[in-house]
């Protein structure tokens, strides 16, 4: 038995509170990790995990062993990235998941200065507008736009999202230009859905202009749960959009969409780069943080001013596609 292999999986079931999907992040059949954490017991001469038909739970001996297991992962990490090399040239795996628009049209354009920098990084990156579960779907770290909801995540400020309202000339052709946010929630009147992964429904929208603030649901015919096809219902003539400034700009500049609501505004929404608390901040997590941090700064910069690590907050957040899960 390879010990540190045996202390990695024990620490990913744990984790995943599954055999199963432990073995799918680990790259193993779950066999090899049973066979590992049964290992790991016997040498141990303690039951580490309490196994049911439907879910693993870890025993108070494992729960105190799980802890001590962290740390001597993260020492042996420390050792080998404290190497001049491994300094120099941050290496190995980075599981990062960011909405589908962000990633379109400003990470993975950006990634090539980023590989020439870091080539020995090798970048899973998922990429959807669905709830990332950061802890058992062992990903390093996530991209999320809101205030988060998760406060047991370690969370770094990068950006603020200005938000607008938009429609398609076809759209405006069809249904008149609104002069009032309300004006949207009349018959005639048509939104683009979109489906939030944490209900499944859309919310209201607040805006505000000289002291009158309104939130706006309106109705729809068309829903979707990602930005990119919300984008693209907009762009259809299928309803109204509320977009980030970065979605919005190119297809104002070309025509194709048309700002609403001149004088009214959203509160800007807060993106953040996010990790579990028990996470270690390897040599190459650090780098591909500051990475997004210096990225954002040119395309959604915090209101001019850097920012540093915060706790995550647990307020309802306001949202808008293209930036959060």
């Amino acid at each position: 038995m390879d010990r540190f292999d045996a202390m990695q999986a024990f620490a990913r079931v744990v984790e995943a509170g599954s055999f199963t999907r432990a073995a799918e992040t680990l790259h193993m059949s779950k066999t090899s990790v049973t066979q590992l954490v049964q290992q790991l017991e016997a040498r141990l001469r303690v039951r580490l995990l309490n196994r049911t038909t439907r879910k693993v739970h870890v025993t108070a001996d494992g729960a105190a062993y799980y802890e001590r297991v962290l740390r001597v992962l993260a020492d042996v990490d420390d050792a080998e990235t404290s190497l001049s090399a491994a300094s120099a040239a941050p290496r190995g795996r980075l599981r990062v998941d960011v909405p589908s628009p962000l990633a379109r049209m400003i990470l993975v354009p950006a990634l090539p200065a980023f590989h020439a920098r870091y080539p020995e990084i090798q970048l899973d990156m998922g990429v959807s507008d669905r709830m990332v579960d950061v802890i058992s779907d062992n990903v390093d770290c996530v991209v999320r736009g809101g205030e988060l909801a998760d406060q047991s995540l370690v969370a770094r400020k990068v950006g603020d999202l200005q938000l607008g309202v938009y429609a398609a000339p076809a759209y405006l052709a069809l249904a008149g230009t609104p002069s009032h946010p309300q004006e949207l929630e009349d018959s005639h009147h048509r939104i683009v859905g979109f489906l939030w992964a944490r209900t499944g429904k859309a919310f209201p929208y607040a805006m505000h202009c000289k002291g009158e603030s309104v939130k706006v649901q309106g109705r729809y015919v068309f829903a979707v749960d990602d930005g990119n096809a919300y984008l693209a219902a907009g762009l259809a003539g299928l309803g109204v959009l509320w977009l980030p400034h970065y979605m919005s700009k190119p297809h104002v500049a070309s025509g194709e969409l048309v700002p609403l609501f001149k004088g009214w505004r959203l509160d800007p929404m807060p993106l953040y780069v996010a990790f579990p608390p028990n996470r270690h901040v390897s040599a190459k997590l650090r780098v591909f943080i500051e990475w997004i941090a210096g990225l954002m700064a040119q395309h959604v910069p915090v209101g001019g001013r850097p920012e540093g690590k915060t706790r995550a907050p647990v307020s309802r957040p306001r949202k808008a596609p293209g930036a959060t899960r």
